[in-house]
């Protein structure tokens, strides 16, 4: 199932577009992409082998290059230098050098990568024959690049980067294999009804899939391994290392960027848990928008950018993620848009079934199989975009129009960078955080009951909630009372029914109806069913999010080419695999990158993936990834240097810290920063600090100042004046207090959260004994309680003495001896 032959409307052209008119590194992408989708299903290590890849070949483009400076040639990478002396090539066979060392590169680090793939033959060839394409010989393998041979520098660069692959934390050697991460939940047998395996509901739980097959579509084994919940340990691109929160678990150091914070948790003892109603709210949610999935539903959308898209407002908390989805009828509030916002022309509605369009969308961005998994994805859009018809090379949209070649291995470089970043940010808080999905909670609350009403049959806090029309209890004289009423009292959903009344998948659907919660199933593939690692945080969200956040400054624009993304699911296509559909023709189509990258996270709640409180913090970590990989991979093009870090050391002393750097004498004497605050990202008028570089005898400094008000949601930026007063504003980064400084040797998840009596706080997975103080602060830095306890391992009771606050955010602040401070965000409801 080749799902991207008719992205854009610009169908025709990929027909015309000759292969040899791409550059050398398209060519090396096209291929690449190939191998993916019939790889195994990592996504982090698909991900990362782009990054790889990609930047091997920067690398052998800005070797060359008098203003470009290299990635990893001449750098320190994750602690281990990578020399480089410089090549040099007589401007007459520039070109034709950079397309022989990026071939080298390129091949060499692929053969690696996917020596070991299941169908590594088919890909193999593939490789081998594109250089054959292009005139080079595999069997040359000289490294001295000094020489000035255009190979030896690629086969150069490709031994560096697979030295990188084996030092940066991935296992690779180990192919992968984690080292501490293990499961606290027997399987699931999905062919059973129920879920009586699951000791914590709260952690992720295998699944055993008798005939399994991952999302490529490669057989698996029976039992589920979680794939990569340690990859918070490996070396990120565009991430401080210093920016990583440190948890431990069992002696294991779990790295967290961009820490999101503890998810919303099932109290199987207090029915009214704030923590507990958001974790049914969010499941409950999914098994509701499974009813969507009926192409005998009558309602109609218009699925056009006219009605669609065009959300304005994400929301920062729990309560405001239940007004932003829209519970019984799905979606979002997005209203699309009055006119086509790059042509000013109208859009054309687009009326469909809801139930064609929720179905296809679960599976288009559910990307298997034969797909190249969602990092791979962005890609192929980056390409398609370069593609259309009138579309300028011009990066950030401004200045000379781009070789292909620069373009390509530019955009690559920078889109790599991102989707590199968001894999570890994003499975470093999965292995963290281990929670479970959607498959394990509707089954697992349906066994204990209802949790609606003490006084009705099946009660359980637990439970889930009876909402008429979606979840009720089975009454004697009910389809499914079964022989000796043996189901009465029991849970039913109305929800998708599932593949046991599928007969012919090219001719059936499985349609929407009542049916046992303890049978629940996602809308995906029989094989596959969900994905092997945990929930929390979405890695389609926070991909998506990095993605479009990233094509949006490369191209210099939100919106599509033309302002309209398209893609056309013929009729009666057999586009679902598994049942007939859709009924009549679907065109998913897009204004802006952002509206694509919204429907791929709302599609993972119709497929039953995810809830929803797995999907926006994915969101909002994507965002910021993908304009901090811009911004790195930007200090390579125009070789300015960046402000390292710029985070918070302790929230008690509202002391901040930049580290800045300068890259000669002559910048150093010369110039002077300003730090300016904004509470919206956009509005920078409250100036914090000047910080003059003159005098300094170093070309690093770091500099401590203070703010009198540091609030979570607080921005920063830095505004660069030089000796001639022409002012350039440097990067922004986004600071939080969950930024804080951590210790390694200490522990403290602050439980639950949100919460609603800040009596119920503890402190849980404590793994150090010795007093500590416990300041609780809210968002203007207020101190509201202060305390001394005994930390001990286990659970630790929160004393506070100020029970009654209003409703709002908090932060907990644990310092122990030595001034060390762990922060963690509190969310207090009503």
């Amino acid at each position: 199932m080749k799902k991207f032959i008719l992205l854009f409307y610009f169908i025709s052209i990929f027909s015309t577009l000759s292969f040899g008119q791409n550059s050398v590194a398209r060519r090396w992408n096209e291929v690449m992409l190939a191998a993916i989708r019939e790889d195994l299903a990592r996504p982090p290590v698909q991900a990362r082998n782009l990054f790889h890849v990609c930047m091997g070949m920067y690398d052998a483009w800005a070797a060359y290059d008098v203003v470009a400076t290299t990635y990893l040639l001449g750098k320190n990478v994750g602690g281990v230098y990578y020399p480089f002396t410089g090549v040099t090539v007589p401007p007459a066979t520039l070109s034709a050098a950079r397309d022989k060392a990026i071939s080298y590169a390129a091949y060499r680090i692929l053969m690696q990568r996917f020596a070991g793939s299941p169908n590594a033959t088919a890909s193999i060839a593939r490789f081998n024959n594109l250089m054959s394409l292009l005139g080079y010989d595999v069997n040359y393998t000289a490294t001295n690049y000094t020489n000035n041979n255009p190979a030896d520098l690629g086969n150069y660069i490709a031994q560096k980067v697979i030295e990188m692959g084996f030092a940066d934390g991935a296992r690779q050697a180990q192919n992968y294999v984690y080292l501490n991460y293990a499961p606290v939940n027997a399987a699931l047998d999905i062919s059973t009804s129920g879920n009586t395996n699951m000791a914590d509901p709260n952690r992720w739980q295998p699944l055993t899939i008798v005939t399994a097959f991952d999302q490529n579509g490669n057989p698996i084994p029976s039992l589920q391994k979680f794939v990569c919940p340690e990859w918070g340990r490996v070396v990120p691109f565009s991430m401080p290392a210093s920016s990583a929160v440190h948890y431990t678990r069992d002696g294991a150091d779990y790295p967290v960027y961009f820490d999101p914070g503890t998810p919303p948790m099932l109290d199987t003892v207090n029915a009214s848990s704030a923590s507990s109603q958001y974790f049914k709210w969010g499941h409950q949610m999914v098994a509701a928008w499974s009813a969507h999935l009926d192409p005998a539903d009558p309602t109609m959308w218009d699925i056009s950018p006219k009605a669609m898209g065009n959300n304005t407002i994400y929301p920062t908390t729990l309560a405001g993620q239940q007004s932003f989805y829209d519970f019984a009828n799905g979606g979002d509030p997005g209203n699309g848009y009055a006119t086509n916002p790059v042509t000013g022309l109208p859009y054309t509605s687009q009326f469909v079934k809801r139930g064609d369009y929720t179905r296809i969308v679960s599976q288009y961005w559910a990307d298997g199989p034969t797909s190249e998994t969602p990092p791979g994805h962005w890609f192929v859009l980056l390409n398609q975009i370069s593609d259309y018809p009138g579309f300028q090379r011009k990066y950030e949209g401004t200045g000379t129009v781009l070789s292909n070649l620069e373009w390509d291995v530019k955009t690559y470089f920078a889109l790599g960078g991102a989707m590199h970043d968001a894999a570890i940010a994003c499975w470093g808080i999965k292995g963290w955080y281990d929670a479970p999905r959607p498959i394990s909670m509707i089954r697992k609350m349906a066994e204990y009951g209802q949790s609606s009403n003490p006084g009705l049959p099946s009660y359980h806090p637990a439970g889930l909630q009876l909402i008429p029309g979606f979840i009720e209890l089975i009454n004697a004289g009910d389809p499914l009372a079964g022989a000796g009423n043996v189901n009465v009292n029991k849970i039913k959903v109305k929800s998708w029914k599932g593949f046991s009344f599928i007969a012919d998948p090219y001719n059936d659907v499985a349609g929407v109806g009542w049916i046992l919660a303890a049978d629940w199933m996602p809308y995906q593939r029989s094989t596959f069913v969900t994905p092997p690692f945990s929930g929390y945080v979405s890695g389609h969200s926070t991909y998506s999010r990095a993605g479009a956040q990233m094509l949006t400054m490369l191209t210099g624009s939100p919106y599509f080419p033309g302002g309209l993304g398209e893609y056309v699911i013929p009729a009666n296509s057999n586009f679902l695999g598994f049942e007939a559909g859709p009924s009549t023709e679907i065109r998913l189509q897009w204004a802006s990158y952002k509206d694509a990258s919204d429907e791929a996270s709302l599609s993972r709640i119709w497929g039953g993936i995810h809830p929803p409180f797995d999907d926006m913090p994915g969101r909002q970590i994507g965002a910021q990834i993908g304009t901090a990989a811009h911004t790195r991979a930007k200090s390579y093009f125009t070789s300015s240097v960046l402000p390292l870090e710029l985070m918070y050391f302790t929230a008690v002393e509202k002391q901040c810290n930049v580290q800045l750097s300068w890259a000669t004498s002559l910048e150093q004497s010369t110039k002077t920063f300003t730090v300016l605050r904004s509470e919206d990202g956009v509005h920078f008028n409250t100036k914090i600090a000047e910080l003059k570089a003159a005098g300094v005898s170093n070309t690093t400094k770091n500099y401590v100042w203070n703010d009198a008000a540091p609030l979570a949601s607080n921005y920063y930026k830095l505004l660069e004046t030089d000796v001639n007063g022409v002012i350039k504003a440097l990067p922004i980064k986004f600071v939080a207090l969950k930024n804080c400084e951590m210790l390694q040797d200490f522990v403290g998840t602050i439980y639950p959260n949100p919460v609603q009596d800040m009596a119920q706080l503890t402190i849980r997975n404590v793994t150090k004994n010795e007093n500590a103080q416990v300041l609780i602060n809210d968002v203007a830095g207020r101190m509201i309680s202060t305390q001394t306890i005994k930390l001990q391992s286990g659970l630790n009771k929160i004393n506070v003495q100020t029970q009654q606050l209003q409703k709002g955010i908090y932060f907990v602040n644990i310092v122990l001896s030595g001034g060390k401070v762990s922060v963690q965000k509190i969310e207090k409801v009503e």
